[in-house]
């Protein structure tokens, strides 16, 4: 955890009706003072959409080698590398040649994140995903966040349905290849 950081926590109840997910969690994020509301936000969102056995947080911005969130087999192995924000060309490279699977969320404009991609090297750069959200949804969101949080995650049709200490959002998740 990085130095000055501060701990929100987030209590889960998640229903995935797309994936057959539904599990309650109680999450632990360090937000560093460079970090903004918004790219939290999108690292709980990722998370939740991403939830399976074996997922976790890296150490987030100071950890450079790792994503902001993975997933590793029993083993130790890393199976998802799930990138959060406008990660460049390179992290995505490297995140395909490590992970069975590389899909990146993002808070931003997705056309101005995948255009900053093209034209570079990226292994299986036609396997790699982009998820957003529609317009205002994580900034929405971020600005609910508080130190303790009472999250529900609804998703059915790639639709998201957000109940975050009290207030109710949704968004459409959107999904794009990188390539």
């Amino acid at each position: 955890m990085a130095a000055g950081a501060t701990i929100h926590t987030f209590t889960v109840q998640l229903a995935d009706i797309d994936r057959g997910v539904y599990e309650e969690a109680v999450l632990r994020v360090a937000r560093h003072p460079s970090e903004t509301d918004a790219f939290m936000m999108t690292r709980v969102l990722a998370y939740c959409l991403e939830f399976e056995e074996g997922i976790g947080f890296s150490e987030g911005i100071a950890a450079t080698d790792e994503p902001a969130v993975h997933v590793r087999d029993l083993t130790g192995r890393l199976t998802a590398w799930i990138e959060v924000g406008a990660p460049d060309a390179a992290r995505l490279h490297t995140g395909s040649m490590q992970a069975e699977r590389t899909v990146v969320y993002t808070h931003r404009d997705p056309a101005k994140v995948s255009a900053a991609w093209a034209g570079k090297r990226i292994h299986r750069a036609d396997e790699i995903r982009l998820f957003s959200f529609d317009p205002g949804f994580v900034d929405a969101a971020a600005a609910l966040v508080e130190r303790r949080n009472t999250m529900t995650l609804s998703i059915t049709e790639r639709r998201a349905y957000l109940e975050l200490n009290g207030a109710t959002l949704e968004s459409d998740v959107h999904e794009q290849r990188a390539a």
